[in-house]
């Protein structure tokens, strides 16, 4: 059966929204850009010695020193608040995802696209330069038959090939930067040496760092005390503080291999950190991260995911490590999304847009299978708003999550830019600072890293 073969049955639902779901975010401006941020709260230059990315490509990220968002804010949408928010506290600030329907569908479901959202033609899935992407693009095997009326209709050449997408900083081959990690290292092992370790000193040290520095503090430390740093944090900290530290000095890669490894051994799975480590990521990604894995702990991560899971859940994570989506630079084909949007709509009984969406994976599915697609859904409708809830949900109730809390802000962290939109995602959202939610649910060394890892001085 073919990925565009649904019969209403469940697996072929499954198929069609992870295809469609990441796609569809690509074809209109996110509603991710409309955070109203109170002045001079956010994009302010990062602390001495933290480093940044540089600058955020033009017209895909907000400006530094400006408030959060160039756009109005977004249409308020009551499915969208419960996508956003369930069962967290409400306050609606998503949108309906806009669909493009084929003409052959019943008039009540067309949805003229506002001009305001129009794109010049030949604009479709344009990647945006340097290393930030534009939301990802669709999962599963490529197109089925004959593709050729869809490749005359944006003049796409038979047979072209389109760059990849580049792996996120920390995932692909290591990088010489003009940044000396001499003094760092020395104060780490300062902090460790001896009886009794410094750990605010420890955190200064090591929690702010980008994924290239990282990397040379590592190996300067290596280079001048022939030890390494990873293992004599193991060593020296415990609890909270020594698992967040070491998720920092591992680097990107590394720490999602091994928080992978944490999540499938033993009896059950993590769900929610694989989730956070497999899904929404790009295929350099996805090969680096298997890659990784085996050499790491001489497995395939396949192997382990099927021993793991079973039925749906399983089918949909292997579609995951296929790492077969459309590369970024590849353009939107619009007659195809018109295409799998109509199959979509025969799978859902004339059900269509963002709100049925939802209704119909909460209906349909349940436990780790419901949470992983209403994850893709939710990161392709807004990923800054999705992260700060998934920050939201690790303190939420009674009892922090403390480790899933830990693990969330260090994978935020790496990425400076897209933190300061997280902060200002989650201000709008539950109107109030992350930092000062961190202070109530936390304590001690552990709050003075954690809040040093969102860019907060100690």
């Amino acid at each position: 059966m073919s990925v565009l073969e649904l019969r209403f049955q469940k697996t072929d639902i499954l198929v069609v929204l992870s295809n469609v779901v990441p796609t569809l975010s690509g074809l209109w401006p996110a509603p991710q850009q409309g955070y109203n941020q109170p002045p001079g709260q956010y994009y302010q230059p990062p602390p001495q010695g933290q480093g940044h990315y540089g600058q955020p490509p033009p017209n895909q990220y907000p400006p530094q020193n400006q408030q959060y968002g160039g756009y109005a804010p977004p249409r308020p949408s009551k499915a969208m608040d419960t996508i956003n928010s369930s069962p967290l506290p409400t306050g609606n600030t998503a949108t309906r995802l806009p669909l493009m329907v084929p003409p052959a569908l019943p008039a009540a479901l067309r949805r003229p696209l506002p001009d305001s959202m129009a794109r010049p033609p030949g604009q479709y899935g344009a990647p945006p330069p340097g290393q930030y992407a534009p939301p990802p693009g669709q999962y599963g095997a490529p197109l089925q038959g004959n593709t050729a009326h869809l490749r005359q209709a944006i003049s796409i050449p038979h047979g072209a090939q389109f760059p990849p997408t580049p792996a996120s900083p920390g995932y692909g081959p290591p990088q010489i930067i003009n940044w000396d990690a001499t003094a760092d290292a020395q104060t780490c092992r300062a902090a460790m040496k001896g009886f009794g370790t410094d750990e605010k000193l420890l955190i200064r040290a090591i929690a702010s760092k980008d994924p290239h520095q990282i990397e040379a503090l590592k190996a300067s430390f290596q280079r001048q005390f022939n030890r390494d740093l990873v293992r004599d944090i193991e060593k020296e900290t415990s609890g909270n503080l020594e698992y967040g530290l070491m998720a920092v000095a591992r680097g990107p890669l590394l720490n999602d291999v091994h928080t992978l490894r944490d999540a499938l051994k033993g009896m059950g799975t993590n769900e929610a950190l694989l989730n956070d480590v497999l899904l929404s990521r790009s295929n350099a990604d996805i090969q680096a991260i298997k890659s990784t894995y085996s050499k790491t702990f001489a497995r395939r991560l396949e192997d382990d995911v099927k021993s793991d899971l079973s039925g749906k859940t399983e089918r949909h994570f292997l579609m995951v490590l296929a790492a077969t989506r459309a590369e970024d630079a590849a353009p939107v084909v619009p007659q195809q999304i018109d295409q799998d949007v109509l199959e979509i709509y025969k799978a859902t009984e004339g059900r269509m847009g963002t709100d049925e969406l939802l209704i119909l994976i909460k209906s349909e599915f349940s436990g780790h299978m419901e949470d992983a697609l209403l994850y893709q859904l939710r990161q392709a409708n807004d990923k800054y708003m999705h992260a700060a809830t998934l920050l939201e949900a690790t303190m939420a109730g009674a009892g922090t999550r403390d480790k899933l809390l830990a693990s969330r802000v260090v994978r935020y962290h790496w990425d400076s830019n897209a933190l300061n939109n997280i902060r200002g995602a989650y201000s709008q959202r539950f109107g109030k600072d992350l930092a000062r939610r961190i202070k109530g649910e936390t304590s001690g060394d552990f709050e003075r890293f954690l809040l040093s890892c969102i860019g907060e001085s100690i």
